[in-house]
């Protein structure tokens, strides 16, 4: 009798122990698998830029829907290497989802833009080079006064785009976003500084601008430092008039003109005749002699 009660308590504890194992394996096998996010870098714009950065990624072309290019449950970096104008479309256009993974690569002030879209903090770059045609090497902004180059990004693809730059052979700062903050503002100043003084003196290039009119580079990018740390209460670091005039010798063939007024010398303009009186002047004067393609507000 001993022997049949052992059986049966035996046997009783195998059966529970089968049906919990099978319990397990069935909750196992219904309970739901989570998706893994894909990673794919996109490259928005085929122009010079784009079409450099490109490589092994999706490039998104101007008769491409962004909307049905981009992977609203993936990840990854989507730089954005297109004119400013566009940016709006582009963004509206991008899944929300998505949206954060932006990298804005433009020139120019960003900041109310951004701001106005809900992405301030996104990943931005200041591109220290120039290609002067498709498809074509690119010169990189080594100079005698930063041989680390003065490309730089900074946001959470900070990286991912110094990758992409070192396989080309050029170089890529990753900062933080103070210490991006000078240095986007000083490339701005770069631009409307010397693309006005060869405009308004009829130079054919930003080397020709630096060498034949210096003192008056010189000194509008003085009053524009001086405007913007007043403004932003940002501290430059000491020698902006000679990194700037070493780049431009770097690229010293690169054309003037005066372009995307409201997205580069509209934020100086802006800040007053008080603050910033011969970069306005000469706006102006440019404004007067027919040499712009818009009008002064």
């Amino acid at each position: 009798m001993k022997l049949s009660i052992i059986s049966t308590i035996i046997s009783a504890l195998a059966s529970s122990s089968c049906a919990e194992a099978f319990s397990s394996i069935q909750s196992s096998s219904t309970r739901p698998t989570m998706k893994l996010a894909a990673t794919e870098t996109c490259v928005i714009g085929g122009g010079r830029i784009g079409s450099l950065i490109s490589n092994d990624a999706k490039l998104i072309r101007r008769e491409d829907s962004i909307a049905e290019s981009i992977d609203p449950d993936g990840e990854g970096p989507i730089f954005i290497a297109t004119r400013n104008d566009v940016l709006g479309s582009i963004v509206d256009d991008c899944p929300p989802s998505r949206r954060k993974d932006l990298v804005f690569l433009q020139n120019g002030y960003l900041d109310g833009f951004l701001e106005s879209k809900g992405l301030l903090s996104n990943t931005q770059a200041l591109l220290y080079l120039s290609v002067p045609a498709k498809g074509v090497e690119p010169v990189d902004g080594i100079t005698t006064k930063n041989p680390e180059g003065l490309t730089a990004a900074t946001g959470i693809h900070a990286q991912a785009l110094a990758d992409r730059l070192k396989a080309l052979n050029l170089k890529c700062l990753t900062v933080s976003p103070e210490e991006y903050r000078p240095m986007m503002f000083e490339k701005m100043i770069w631009i409307a500084t010397y693309m006005l003084v060869g405009t308004a003196r009829n130079c054919s290039s930003v080397g020709q601008a630096g060498n034949e009119h210096k003192e008056l580079v010189e000194d509008i990018i003085s009053e524009l430092v001086a405007a913007v740390s007043a403004k932003e209460g940002i501290t430059f670091p000491e020698g902006s008039i000679e990194r700037l005039a070493a780049y431009t010798d770097v690229v010293a063939d690169f054309p003037c003109g005066v372009k995307e007024f409201e997205w580069r010398n509209q934020y100086f303009y802006d800040l007053s005749d008080e603050a910033c009186p011969k970069h306005n002047a000469l706006l102006r004067e440019c404004a007067a002699a027919g040499k712009l393609g818009f009008e002064l507000p």
